[in-house]
């Protein structure tokens, strides 16, 4: 990560992705952001995800794996992607609001992983520091870094992984695959207002 996110930069994101929840929730229009107002780095291009969850369990999460867009629009639309569009869950009801924990990841640009054997990959995995990349052709799926704390063996995690891009479970163990990593800058509302 080149530099962390202040405090008060945090809080911003935090504050965006929370209205912007609520707004779309309500069906209420977003309101326009004003990027001059806001810290430079929080205009630069940025790539994030946006995990949603009640009472610890997940209830959306929607990003971007590349910076394409100001990181603060970035933040704004994936919260309200996780919210209404995320396809595992239903839309998230108003009277869910109060209960919703938002957690934000700040992602590095994903490298590639070279490997020659699957050994060689479990071996070259960071568990928890890692966020991973499995590529086979058009598919592709990621697991943010938080994963590991619920899959912390890597043969478990890359079996998860495969079949969350919608292959065979050990499709690691017997095809090359594009494999990239990436790290995450990952803060959440209770963190920040302590």
């Amino acid at each position: 990560m080149e530099t962390k996110l202040s405090g008060e930069e945090r809080l911003i994101l935090l504050q965006v992705a929370r209205q912007a929840i609520a707004e779309a929730v309500r069906g209420s229009p977003a309101a326009p952001l004003d990027l001059q107002s806001l810290p430079s780095t929080l205009s630069q291009p940025g790539a994030s995800f946006v995990t949603l969850t009640i009472d610890g369990e997940l209830r959306g999460c929607i990003g971007a794996l590349e910076a394409y867009q100001p990181l603060v629009v970035d933040v704004r639309e994936h919260a309200i992607g996780a919210a209404l569009q995320d396809y595992r869950f239903p839309p998230i009801d108003p009277s869910e609001l109060d209960e919703l924990e938002i957690e934000i990841s700040r992602l590095t640009s994903p490298q590639p992983l070279r490997y020659n054997t699957p050994d060689e990959l479990i071996a070259k995995l960071r568990p928890g520091i890692d966020g991973v990349i499995l590529r086979d052709g058009l598919h592709r799926a990621t697991f943010l870094p938080q994963v590991w704390e619920k899959l912390p063996d890597p043969v478990v995690f890359l079996d998860h992984l495969c079949a969350k891009m919608g292959a065979s479970p050990n499709m690691w163990r017997y095809k090359p695959l594009q494999v990239y990593i990436y790290q995450v800058e990952e803060f959440h509302e209770e963190s920040e207002q302590q």
